[in-house]
């Protein structure tokens, strides 16, 4: 039976796992496999940050089950923060201290980054063996290839997205219908939806600016205004960006004439996303903009009023791409193992339970998907897809892109960066990396 352990920090995790990798048997590396597939006295270190209720909590617990049935092998789950695994992930993977397989955020910046130096190992011959790559859309597929300089779309296997993921409007159906509103299927509806709550002394969005979600908003405002070279740029540095250009000078003006507004309390320069999560579910804001990762807990932990999600409007592309992927680390001293768990949390069976559950599958008979909300979600997945629409996330061009935008958003509302001055930063943060790749 598999152990699960909470770490605060994945460095804390790092000096767990010293005793851990002791006690496991692949201490050569995990070169002997058995050829009657008995992994009997094996161990494998399984490293993720999702929560134990969450979609894919939910369906890799199923997964370990089967694993450890079909194998023999022991399961020894720790989990971490998102931010203490982005942190750490580079000093902890190439570490004695290294799991043998877990979860990592997908991008230029993070997996792209670990794969450029070595520190993540190539899958090339597991998805010849085990034929992953007929699993995954294209889309999906761009976020697990990384060329030698570690951009992604090109260049072999680093990772395996086993979930979609992408970004859309929460908003309560309750304070909509109080304020008589309906659900905003325009632009224009949003901003008057903001301003009739406002009138009313209510803060319209949950935002925060500490950690990733204002940032989200923001690229998403720039999508509206974009097109896929428009992406292509940004993300592959297929031409420079223009900084000054409609589409981020329109995001940047929005966000900053919103805190002038009341749409977004200046507050959220020290909110964390769990902070601005609690306040939608606790009923003080109508909306927040966030990813479907959020969708599950929502649909249990909200329990006075009822969840409405809708697409952002009047826009083509949305933030977006294939899930955090399973990676194995260099240091793994059980890969085989990895490989074989990563392969079990692509079946069907897995699959199905984790879109029951509330998340995205990318590998699943959606026939055997029945649960009303999830085919709520797949459904809004769905029209992002049909159109072609994922166009990754902002913070993945550049490896510090994630805190670059992050401070220069929470300086834009506080008053510390006008529109032009932000623009400006951030360019030059983004040249600073972006231009030696073109």
């Amino acid at each position: 039976m598999n152990t699960r352990i909470r770490y605060t920090g994945a460095l804390g995790a790092a000096g767990a796992l010293i005793a851990l990798t002791a006690c496991s048997s692949g201490g050569d590396g995990g070169g002997d496999v058995p050829e009657d597939g008995d992994w009997s006295g094996h161990t494998l270190n399984v490293l993720h940050y999702e929560g134990a209720d969450s979609a894919m909590g939910i369906a890799w617990d199923k997964a370990i089950e089967i694993f450890e049935e079909e194998t023999g092998a022991e399961v020894n789950l720790e989990t971490t923060a998102f931010e203490d695994l982005r942190t750490s992930a580079e000093q902890l993977f190439d570490s004695g201290d290294a799991p043998d397989v877990s979860e990592y955020n997908k991008g230029n910046a993070t997996a792209g980054q670990l794969a450029a130096i070595g520190v993540i190992q190539n899958l090339d011959d597991a998805y010849e063996e085990y034929g992953w790559s007929d699993a995954l859309s294209d889309s999906v597929a761009t976020t697990a290839q990384y060329d030698e300089n570690g951009v992604m779309g090109s260049g072999s296997y680093y990772g395996v997205p086993n979930y979609g993921e992408f970004v859309f409007l929460y908003y309560n159906k309750d304070m909509f219908a109080e304020a008589g509103l309906e659900e905003p299927t325009s632009m224009a509806d949003i901003e008057a939806a903001a301003a009739t709550f406002a009138d009313q002394g209510i803060t319209p969005f949950a935002e925060s600016a500490q950690e990733y979600p204002l940032g989200q908003l923001w690229y998403q405002l720039a999508l509206s205004k974009a097109d896929r070279d428009f992406v292509d740029a940004y993300q592959l540095y297929t031409e420079p960006v223009d900084w000054t250009g409609e589409e981020i000078t329109y995001a940047t003006q929005t966000i900053a004439d919103w805190v002038e507004s009341g749409y977004l309390d200046t507050a959220i320069t020290g909110m964390t996303a769990e902070d601005a999560g609690l306040q939608f579910i606790n009923g003080e804001t109508p909306m927040f903009y966030s990813g479907s990762w959020w969708y599950g807990r929502f649909l249990s932990d909200i329990t006075d009023f009822e969840l409405g999600t809708t697409n952002w409007p009047d826009t083509t592309l949305t933030p977006g791409s294939g899930g955090n992927m399973w990676v194995v680390p260099v240091e793994s001293q059980e890969p085989d193992l990895a490989r074989i768990f990563i392969d079990v949390t692509m079946r069907p069976e897995v699959q199905a339970l984790l879109g029951e559950s509330g998340g995205l599958p990318v590998a699943a008979n959606t026939d055997d998907i029945t649960d009303p909300d999830a085919q709520q979600l797949i459904g809004l997945f769905n029209e992002v897809n049909d159109r072609d629409g994922l166009a990754f996330y902002p913070d993945w061009p550049t490896p510090d892109f994630y805190g670059d935008l992050n401070a220069v958003l929470q300086g834009l509302v506080n008053g510390d960066y006008d529109v032009a001055s932000a623009e400006a930063q951030l360019e030059e943060y983004y040249e600073s990396y972006a231009a030696d790749l073109r």
